[in-house]
């Protein structure tokens, strides 16, 4: 049902329990009741669900030296690999992380969705978490949020704070509005504080919580739609 988009895992739960699921037409209300997507009739509050016929929203922690595409040349695992088996649709990764980079990316079947999320006129928030080379001056934070030329174009104006000091680095959170190829680590090495770690942690309000690398979940589509609350 999840994967259907009716809710998230939990509020089907509920729905089950509440007597509203009927599968071949006889009531369902124990939690686990295995169906067969190819031949079994599923109905909630009277409707049928499809796997067709519905949109999948999925969050995933993207492991470190995955690939953020649906197939690699190079023959190297993917964001999509990671679902394979785990689900009955086929499903594309919302824009990209990089190679070096862990954390939040979405997963969906649905076009429309992933085409706002990605396009720049939506000004969309991507929040990270990074360990960076030394501790940045109070003037050099102040260049990284004005903005920075890469590659031939300045950045837009970007957020900067620093969380905490660990063994001479810094911790520090880093707000973009941006998806440019590898951005935050050049712009990082522009104020002289190469990127050790990275990590994305929220689009727009949704966060990634304690997801763990590898880990994913599915969203209905109410909570996939907090990407775009400012």
């Amino acid at each position: 049902m999840a994967q259907c988009g009716v809710a998230s895992r939990r509020k089907c739960e509920e729905i089950i329990l509440q007597g509203r699921v009927k599968v071949n037409g006889k009531l369902v209300n124990q939690l686990g009741f295995k169906v067969d997507p190819e031949k079994d009739v599923v109905e909630v509050d009277g409707k049928r669900i499809t796997l067709q016929m519905q949109k999948v929203y999925i969050m995933l922690n993207k492991p470190f030296g995955v690939i953020s595409s649906a197939k690699d040349e190079k023959g190297r695992k993917t964001v999509v690999d990671l679902v394979k088996g785990k689900i009955n649709v086929r499903v594309f990764p919302v824009g990209r992380l990089d190679f070096d980079t862990t954390g939040l990316i979405l997963l969906t079947n649905d076009g429309e969705f992933a085409y706002k999320v990605t396009h720049p006129k939506h000004d969309i928030e991507k929040t990270y978490i990074a360990l960076i080379r030394g501790i940045p001056s109070k003037e050099e934070i102040e260049r990284f949020e004005k903005g920075l030329l890469i590659d031939g174009k300045m950045t837009a104006p970007a957020k900067f704070k620093i969380l905490k000091l660990i063994n001479g680095n810094a911790l520090v959170e880093i707000k973009i509005h941006e998806g440019r190829n590898r951005q935050i680590r050049k712009m990082c090495d522009q104020i002289g504080h190469k990127v050790l770690k990275l990590k994305r942690v929220a689009i727009g309000k949704l966060q990634l919580g304690k997801l763990k690398e590898g880990e994913f979940v599915f969203l209905d589509r109410e909570t996939a739609n907090k990407v775009f609350e400012k």
